[in-house]
């Protein structure tokens, strides 16, 4: 088993067991040279100008992070007033942001329409909601191209089972819903699903939208979404995405659609994960080492409440195992274990059945591709404090970005 951090330089100037030792565990800790390596990969996936990405605040909302994105040239969009707000506050303009509600009341539109946000609605009734609240408005459409895709079910968002977007045959109504408040449909929008490793499905998808798209008139952009993975079984060989071959075949199909129509509008892409997974790790302590009955369990401080991922959708995250400052490999043997949490719940399980060099109390573990859907899906569940979150900056040396939760914090909401 190789290792990832150690190959890549994740921790800079400073080991880990410093880091754990200086900011407590469990740690998320980001590498700024890897989130701006995917930020630029991205920016060039459509070989074409009048193209722009933006980042999707959800799979990380830490400002430092924003600032980043902010200052590579990304956009961003946002799916609540409290994505809107730290967007603003990481010094994105509101002409920059783009809010992509579902399901959402009055004071929530309200507050996009007050900012002069752009919004996309994804129901009949939405639009009718936000034209009562903005007759005459600028709004867009988030369209279901009628194929998803995804790792697991509860992240497809397209297709025939999911709640999100107007579906084929609703767009019509859709126009003429816009129509009845002289709403000006500028805008539409896709999105598939989720850490797609092949892109057959999205080219497919895309295709479909791009002909769903020429339904609407006075178009100013097209957003096709996101949804590009990324190798989250690197150790063991797996191959990234071809972003070469991707780029050949979306630019082919974006130019042929642009050159059929005779439009030259904007182009717009979401691709939050793979933007934010690879830059972000977990640093943890073991705690306990036991057996019960035929399993032997490796207790950690990562509980489902620092990563939820796992015990969610059942995915799996690489674990390389430090001690004393180094990557521990499995020349000295391995075994079959169960990585698990500090949570009061069966389902608090890290990594099932994984094989692992032999591990001790007090090794550190790291849990690579965190920095996507980590910390902003974190909870303080069981009254659990939310970790510490370190930048190792370009220069190599580590910067703290948010501090650990404290005691009291848990209490600062009551009256």
């Amino acid at each position: 088993m190789h290792s990832f951090t150690e190959a890549r330089d994740f921790f800079g100037k400073v080991s880990p067991e410093l880091l754990a030792e200086r900011y407590g565990t469990p740690l998320y800790v980001y590498n700024e040279a890897i989130l701006r390596e995917r930020i630029r990969e991205m920016k060039g996936i459509l070989k074409e100008d009048s193209f722009t990405v933006n980042y999707s605040i959800k799979t990380n909302s830490n400002l430092s992070i924003l600032k980043i994105a902010l200052e590579e040239g990304l956009n961003a969009d946002a799916m609540s007033p409290g994505e809107i707000h730290a967007l603003l506050k990481a010094g994105f303009p509101a002409d920059r942001i783009f809010y992509v509600c579902n399901n959402v009341s009055d004071e929530e539109m309200l507050f996009a329409i007050d900012k002069g946000i752009m919004t996309s609605l994804d129901s009949i009734a939405q639009i009718r909601r936000f034209g009562r609240l903005n007759p005459g408005g600028r709004c867009a459409v988030r369209i279901n191209p009628g194929i998803g895709d995804g790792h697991h079910k509860k992240v497809v968002t397209a297709g025939k089972n999911t709640k999100f977007a107007v579906a084929e045959n609703d767009i019509d109504d859709a126009i003429r819903a816009a129509g009845e408040y002289d709403l000006k449909i500028v805008g539409v929008n896709q999105h598939i699903g989720s850490l797609f490793m092949d892109p057959g499905h999205f080219l497919e998808a895309l295709r479909n939208f791009l002909s769903l798209a020429e339904r609407f008139s006075g178009l100013e952009f097209v957003d096709f979404g996101g949804g590009f993975g990324i190798p989250y079984r690197k150790l063991s060989g797996e191959e990234r995405l071809d972003l070469n071959d991707f780029s050949e075949k979306l630019t082919e199909i974006v130019c042929e659609w642009r050159m059929r129509n005779g439009v030259h509008i904007l182009i717009k892409s979401e691709p939050g994960r793979y933007i934010a997974a690879e830059c972000g790790v977990i640093l943890g302590r073991v705690h306990a080492i036991k057996n019960n009955f035929e399993e032997k369990y490796i207790g950690t401080d990562i509980g489902m409440n620092v990563l939820v991922r796992p015990s969610m959708y059942n995915v799996w995250h690489d674990i390389e195992i430090y001690r004393d400052g180094r990557p521990v490999d499995d020349s000295h043997g391995s075994e079959a274990v169960t990585v698990v949490g500090n949570i009061c719940e069966t389902g608090d399980v890290l990594a099932a059945n994984r094989m692992l060099p032999m591990i001790k109390e007090g090794d550190l573990v790291c849990v690579l591709d965190a920095g996507a859907y980590g910390y902003s899906m974190a909870s303080c569940y069981n009254n659990r404090l939310r970790p510490a979150e370190v930048m190792i900056g370009l220069d190599g040396v580590d910067r703290l970005i948010r501090r650990r939760e404290e005691l009291d914090d848990l209490l600062t909401l009551f009256p």
